[in-house]
């Protein structure tokens, strides 16, 4: 037993310094970020997808092609538009005039870091298109089954100042995003570094001096440690006090899903090996909260006239609920 877990705290050590070699490399590109960084490797190792939100020209779509660039695998980019349609995203029926049939023609959908730009830019039909393959890394067409391969995140972004031509996510869809990741501006010294390190050198060129340091299979042992971090019955009840109360709060028109209280789980877990640790403590929960839940639970119309915000909601629910002693 004691060499057990001596090994888990060998792996969860591994974990912690590869956590911070991913952010010495995506350092090179991007300045300042690193709570975006860790939440995105958390969403990573959690198996989970992530929406990320910002303004245009905050390096969402840099971060993506950063993360496919050390991470050993396909990077796919997706560009929404109102006129896109379901084939353009999963893929589509081709005739092959030598067999005289029709064959599958796969879509940008197929590959392991899917990047899908503006994805409220698309209408409800399209985004049905991504309901199956979020949930059950699977593509059906025609009755055939098409699997997706191994790992596969899709990493979306939305502008949330910009409301022309574009649509509200389905709550269904909202729900498959592990995380909503709000990215802010730079700080004024942040901006200044940005300014001298990138001065003339085009993306491409930045992209190029980043190392590759992370395999699908690395991705597949790193969340085998995650799965089996020690978290307390305690704990737990204390995730599910959170979830209930986001059901049973009078400002809330919609609460958090089940989805949502085994993604905080998930993620406390993803926490805890990231900071080193093999047990999960309250902080760990406390600190996911917010990008758990955000986009999980509506505000009644009267609060947001008020100008609370989910995250002012989520805080004072995290006050209301005992700590685990």
């Amino acid at each position: 037993m004691e060499e057990n877990i001596f090994l888990e705290n060998i792996e969860v050590t591994a974990l912690n310094k590869k956590l911070n070699d991913i952010r010495a490399q995506i350092g090179k590109v991007i300045v300042g970020q690193q709570q975006v960084v860790d939440l995105v490797m958390t969403g990573l190792l959690c198996d989970g997808h992530i929406l990320l939100e910002g303004v245009p020209g905050v390096a969402k779509t840099l971060l993506a092609k950063l993360l496919a660039k050390i991470m050993d695998i396909n990077f796919s980019r997706i560009q929404f538009t109102p006129d896109l349609m379901p084939g353009d995203v999963i893929g589509t029926s081709v005739f092959n005039p030598n067999a005289a049939n029709f064959s599958f023609r796969p879509g940008p959908i197929f590959g392991n870091i899917v990047l899908i730009d503006e994805i409220n830019r698309a209408p409800a039909k399209t985004q049905s298109a991504l309901f199956e393959v979020m949930e059950e890394r699977q593509v059906t067409f025609d009755g055939t089954t098409y699997p997706m391969q191994y790992p596969f995140i899709v990493l979306a972004t939305q502008n949330p100042i910009e409301q022309e031509g574009t649509y509200r996510l389905p709550e269904a869809q909202l729900d498959r995003f592990i995380f909503k990741i709000i990215i802010n501006y730079p700080s004024l010294q942040e901006e200044v570094s940005i300014l001298m390190s990138q001065q003339g050198k085009q993306q491409a060129e930045l992209l190029l001096t980043v190392d590759t340091i992370l395999s699908a299979a690395d991705i597949q042992h790193y969340r085998s440690i995650v799965q089996n971090i020690n978290i307390e019955t305690k704990i737990i009840e204390y995730i599910a006090g959170i979830i209930n109360e986001t059901r049973n709060n009078p400002s809330l028109y919609l609460g958090a899903s089940t989805r949502a209280s085994l993604a905080l789980l998930k993620a406390a877990k993803a926490t805890a090996a990231l900071r080193g640790r093999d047990f999960v403590i309250p902080e760990d929960v406390i600190e996911m909260a917010p990008p758990v839940l955000r986009h999980r639970i509506m505000l009644t119309p009267e609060k947001e006239m008020e100008g609370i915000t989910p995250d002012d909601l989520i805080e004072n629910i995290i006050k209301t609920v005992e700590l685990p002693r």
